[in-house]
């Protein structure tokens, strides 16, 4: 609750901290409970806001940053020009080739705000979400751990996509898909959001 409360008050930070919280405590007293979806649901919104949040004052600061280089180099131009006679074509073709690698600097610094697909590798092959808790079965195919025991229980024991028979206890945490489902949200906050 002191999660979510923090959430509403706009502490993006320290929401994230205490749910993260709740959801090792709700691990450690049920880990298959219905709770800690609901808060592993709670915790990807408040990550994706501070996300957001962050972001969007990147962008903001990325922006100012590029106008004040820009005006400046344009004042470098102008001072060049203006003190140098007879180079000016090579002191424009220089100032221009300037203006667009600040131009690429700035986009290359702004391109992990910009939403794009995740990879196949990190999505479950059921819900086509981001793992979260990934197993690996014995043909090798990864799902997310709560969804492939909700199909074993209620469809069948087998495995979805080859057909091949599977019990739980088969299951493997996937444990480097687990590690780079969590770099690439690390630095990819706009792929905590949910729909």
């Amino acid at each position: 609750m002191l999660g979510l409360a923090l959430l509403q008050r706009e502490d993006y930070t320290e929401g994230v901290k205490e749910l993260e919280k709740a959801l090792d405590l709700e691990r450690g007293a049920s880990p298959k409970g219905y709770k800690v979806e609901e808060i592993w649901q709670d915790l990807a919104r408040a990550r994706y806001l501070l996300w957001e949040h962050e972001s969007t004052k990147r962008s903001w600061d990325l922006q100012n940053l590029k106008e004040t280089c820009m005006a400046a180099l344009k004042e470098k131009h102008f001072l060049d020009t203006s003190q140098v006679e007879g180079f000016v074509d090579e002191n424009i073709q220089s100032n221009l080739e300037q203006l667009e690698a600040l131009n690429g600097v700035f986009n290359k610094a702004a391109e992990d705000d910009i939403p794009t697909d995740v990879p196949d590798y990190l999505c479950c092959k059921i819900t086509l979400d981001i793992f979260r808790d990934p197993v690996i079965t014995p043909s090798g195919l990864t799902y997310e751990r709560a969804v492939i025991l909700d199909h074993l229980h209620k469809v069948g024991n087998f495995d979805p996509v080859s057909r091949e028979p599977l019990y739980s206890s088969q299951l493997v945490p996937n444990l480097a898909i687990k590690e780079a489902a969590r770099a690439f949200l690390e630095t990819h906050g706009w792929a905590y959001k949910t729909d």
